[in-house]
């Protein structure tokens, strides 16, 4: 893939298996790895990520064609596939490593989850989602990329619903 005018966004909602699922269907959307961002520790593991102690959550690196899909849709997409008013969880998920968290990599994005964050506040959603500068990607074991598309099967704690 020829990365030149590429834009990469991260996203923490959960199992990084369902933030994939919907987000790699996305016109423009050219790639989806499911990895660890926001902890201390270099090169985690899924077995140490699950213990919650690592300080990672399950993210989602993002590589997108921003002439095809803006960032905007993608973070609307965001916030409609998971629950951002659950506090470090979703659905059977409990523990800090699924937490709801953007990580921006420039001030265009923050702009843009702040705006998306208060339009939903103004609607009555409590939302708990973290707002935080990029950090380190660590990609996760190969066993969890594309998970649904490997294994045929569909997200179970991650059901789009409407919010904008």
């Amino acid at each position: 893939m020829n990365d030149e005018g590429m834009e990469k966004a991260y996203f923490a909602g959960g199992c990084f298996w369902g933030v994939e699922f919907w987000l790699r269907r996305f016109d423009g959307v050219m790639s989806v790895r499911s990895g660890y961002m926001g902890g201390t520790d270099e090169n985690p593991t899924y077995e140490a990520v699950s213990t919650g102690m690592t300080g990672y959550a399950e993210t989602v690196e993002v590589v997108f064609d921003p002439k095809r899909v803006s960032y905007r849709d993608l973070a609307k997409r965001f916030f409609e596939i998971h629950d951002p008013t659950e506090l470090n969880r979703q659905g059977p998920d409990v523990g800090t490593q699924y937490r709801s968290a953007v990580f921006f990599t420039d001030e265009g994005q923050k702009r843009v989850v702040d705006e998306l964050i208060g339009a939903l506040r103004e609607k009555r959603y409590a939302v708990v989602t973290e707002v935080i500068p990029a950090e380190p990607f660590y990609p996760a074991e190969d066993y969890h990329q594309n998970y649904y598309g490997k294994t045929g099967h569909t997200p179970y704690c991650h059901v789009p619903t409407k919010r904008f």
